[in-house]
């Protein structure tokens, strides 16, 4: 597809009704539904899969071998690593398909996370803000905004702030650089950089 909006190479595939932004690239032998919107300053890797009705913001990066499926919502600045799977069938079964987009479970992955490579996203989810998702986990429920969640199923091993560095905090719950505030469940920013 020849755009000089966005690029898309000549072994891709994007099908009629996507909405591509200023400056994506989508890469070698992927492919893009019908109805999928996709943000600018983008990067789809080496086959990608966008299903229909797929939203993704601007500045994504979404690495080789990465399936979007419908019920996905992913916002702004998020990175998806190498090899990723999303769901969106809580009890798949074959011999009773659940192919209609009212059976998909909505997830969502926030402003500026992180999702290590070869993770597994299970769908009915909200992955917070800034979190980071260690490679290979399997997320099974919630993350919280700033989040580090490690391991099978993923578990909350610490919190990172924007650039993903581990926030440590004083027993006050105030965090060492003075930004952030641990209430015992969750991490606030008290201030923006």
């Amino acid at each position: 597809m020849d755009n000089k909006e966005y690029f898309v190479h000549n072994s891709a595939f994007v099908d009629e009704k996507v909405v591509i932004g200023k400056g994506t690239k989508i890469w070698h032998f992927s492919h893009v539904q019908s109805m999928a919107s996709i943000g600018k300053n983008c990067t789809m890797g080496q086959n990608v899969f966008i299903a229909s009705n797929v939203i993704i913001g601007n500045n994504v990066k979404i690495q080789n071998n990465v399936s979007v499926y419908e019920g996905v919502e992913i916002q702004d600045n998020v990175f998806c690593g190498p090899s990723i799977v999303f769901t969106n069938i809580k009890k798949p079964r074959s011999e009773y398909p659940q192919n209609t987009s009212d059976k998909y479970s909505k997830t969502l992955i926030k402003k500026s996370a992180s999702i290590g490579a070869n993770s597994t996203i299970i769908c009915g989810i909200i992955i917070g803000k800034y979190s980071l998702i260690g490679a290979g986990s399997v997320v099974t429920r919630d993350v919280p905004d700033f989040g580090l969640i490690t391991g099978n199923p993923g578990k909350l091993t610490g919190w990172v702030n924007e650039k993903g560095d581990k926030i440590k905090f004083h027993k006050n719950g105030k965090s060492q650089c003075k930004r952030f505030f641990f209430n015992g469940e969750n991490v606030k920013l008290m201030e923006k950089i």
